[in-house]
């Protein structure tokens, strides 16, 4: 068996994915999709940059052959070159082929078999932190080449994106990574495939996603639940509550002792479980955690609503429903610090009619005309109220306006109208939705987009394609998935009122 630094990097953010890339049906895995490419060009990008600095050799051998390559490598560093491009070291552990390949080897003063010379490994990540499997992938070339020079280097360095080189302190690091090692090639040689644990920001880009999405779909895995972490889900499988039905019936007393659960978290966590199992929104009394308790279980032959009836009171919710009403979401390129597209839905109900406005940048030198077309319209409908979905977009209007110096005396009543859908939907609901995700939710309501496959981070591809290629249907495409936010905001918005209302 081959282990790479790759793949010792892969197994430290999901053991399942490190498995079925060395153990499954490579087939069933689905390809690279445009936002992996995406990354992938941005992380060559970075590399030619950081590259720019060195004057490197690149060892010459037949792809594929490693053992060439880490003949190739070794002869350069004999050489005393300055630095070497994806070196290859390589060596032997019983039956298993480590290979190390560093972004960079670079040449300092010291001891080594070579001479007066000897290097140390250096990788170039697209993170702009340094995580934790880039210092433990660091510490295994690091352990890689003492071998290959005979000698320990002195330090390794992270080329990170926006940040100074990042030097791993290897005393901590290295002895980690003797066990994460030792932990990999027992999982890899094991033929009990590593339990699915779903993280959506981690298993999004991964091509194995729809099968293990599948598979914890079937099982009704807990890390569906909002609100479930790694570290929740390994502290509930201590107490023997590994599935929703067992987990909707459990007291939160008995999960407020759990380092995860507290600060409410066992109340919420409860609660989601309840909500799913019912396939029912539970409400929530304004502004509080509900307390749950079992004597508060409906059985078969009550339902959520009879059981709160009397108990609780809705909030009031006059300020979510007004003759005319705003909806508002931008498309964003943090990597230009652009808002590119404000998109505002206008509905007046009195008229019965809806309009929704685009105010695009099509270059980054647009922002500002983009910020006074979004102000011009919003300040027709001064007491309008403007619904948004999470902080980004309050966050954004004051950074325009810091940056366009808008007079605080016309910022002040603007953000005065803002409405965040989503922070009054989690303080008033409980959702039997695997996330709040605006999509997730509005899915859920049977809202869809035209476009199945739009987000925001593909908007964000299409707006860079935009700009290295001018082709205005990437525009289209973005305005079309803005205008559908704007609208899955207010069908969200509509429903809640409903909800609430039915009580």
């Amino acid at each position: 068996m081959l282990l790479n630094a790759e793949l010792l990097l892969q197994y430290i953010r999901c053991q399942r994915k490190a498995y079925l890339d060395t153990n499954g049906d490579l087939s069933q895995r689905e390809p690279a999709g445009d936002l992996l490419l995406k990354l992938q060009q941005e992380k060559f990008a970075h590399q030619k940059t950081v590259l720019a600095q060195y004057n490197y050799q690149r060892p010459d051998y037949p792809k594929g052959d490693w053992e060439a390559g880490a003949k190739a490598t070794l002869e350069l560093m004999q050489q005393g070159v300055e630095s070497i491009f994806k070196g290859v070291i390589l060596t032997q552990y019983e039956d298993i082929t480590l290979l190390s390949r560093p972004s960079l080897l670079i040449k300092q003063s010291g001891k080594s078999q070579f001479g007066d010379w000897q290097y140390i490994p250096a990788n170039i990540h697209l993170g702009k932190r340094p995580k934790l499997e880039y210092q433990i992938v660091a510490a295994y070339d690091a352990e890689m080449l003492a071998i290959a020079q005979a000698a320990d280097p002195a330090k390794a360095w992270l080329f990170l994106r926006r940040k100074d080189v990042y030097t791993v302190d290897l005393a901590k690091w290295i002895p980690q990574m003797h066990v994460t090692v030792a932990d990999c090639i027992q999982t890899l040689k094991s033929s009990q495939v590593p339990e699915v644990f779903i993280s959506r920001q981690k298993c999004n880009l991964c091509g194995w996603f729809k099968q293990c999405y599948a598979e914890a779909k079937s099982q009704q895995h807990l890390s569906l639940l909002p609100g479930i972490s790694p570290n929740r889900y390994s502290e509930l499988q201590a107490i023997n509550v590994v599935s929703l039905e067992p987990l909707a019936k459990t007291n939160p007393d008995t999960l407020d002792s759990l380092p995860g659960f507290e600060g409410g978290m066992a109340q919420q966590v409860v609660l989601q479980a309840q909500s799913v199992v019912q396939d029912s929104p539970i409400l929530l009394p304004f502004g509080n955690a509900y307390e749950v308790r079992q004597t508060l279980t409906p059985t078969s032959q009550t339902t959520l609503k009879e059981l709160f009836k009397g108990k609780y009171y809705p909030p009031n919710i006059d300020k979510f429903v007004a003759p005319i009403e705003l909806y508002f979401d931008i498309e964003a390129q943090p990597d230009l610090n652009l808002d590119y597209l404000l998109g505002v839905l206008v509905v007046d109900r009195w008229a019965n009619t809806e309009s929704y406005y685009a105010f695009l940048a099509e270059s980054q030198a647009e922002e500002g005309r983009i910020w006074q077309e979004f102000q011009s319209l919003v300040n027709q409908y001064p007491q309008a109220p403007i619904f948004h979905f999470c902080p980004y977009e309050v966050d954004t209007v004051k950074r325009l306006a810091q940056l366009y110096n808008t007079p605080k005396e016309q910022l002040k009543p603007l953000l005065e109208r803002f409405i965040d859908v989503y922070e009054e939907m989690t303080q008033m609901v409980v959702l039997p939705t695997e996330s709040y995700a605006l999509k997730t939710v509005a899915r859920w309501l049977g809202f869809e987009w035209r476009n199945p496959e739009a987000s925001g981070s593909q908007s964000i591809f299409w707006y860079d394609r935009w700009l290295e290629t001018g082709d205005r249907t990437l525009l289209d495409a973005i305005v079309q998935y803005n205008e559908d936010d704007c609208l899955a905001t207010r069908h969200l918005k509509d429903w809640l009122v409903k909800f609430i209302q039915s009580y």
